[in-house]
């Protein structure tokens, strides 16, 4: 089975920076996807950015230009560097993984807490 732990969500101020990291176990196969959600209070689920086995991206609109995704097949792990971060980027942030076509994929992390705030 695979297991997703993500790390290094925390208290940012305006304008801040953070670097989320998600790293898979249970799994000898890369995994051809990986990538981020994000769900703030009363607020559904959202992509924030994918990248697949070819190193293609993908970015909500919000956040394109600020945030940065990455991966490194060899280790299953995938980064999601975020800059120039605002109070409306407060939410819990997912990770998710898996194989197949569509977001999201199959594997879900337990998510990491991001509050931007003065």
């Amino acid at each position: 089975q695979v297991q997703l732990v993500e790390s290094g969500g925390g208290l940012v101020q305006p304008g801040g920076s953070l670097k989320l990291s998600c790293a898979a176990s249970g799994t000898i196969f890369r995994i051809p996807a990986m990538g981020w959600y994000r769900q703030a209070p009363g607020k559904q689920r959202e992509l924030v950015a994918g990248i697949t086995s070819d190193s293609s991206t993908s970015y909500a609109d919000s956040v394109k230009g600020r945030f940065t995704i990455s991966k490194d097949n060899t280790k299953n792990t995938v980064w999601l560097q975020m800059n120039s971060l605002e109070p409306e980027d407060t939410a819990v942030y997912y990770c998710n993984a898996g194989s197949g076509s569509t977001w999201p994929r199959r594997y879900w992390g337990q998510g990491t807490q991001v509050t931007v705030s003065a």
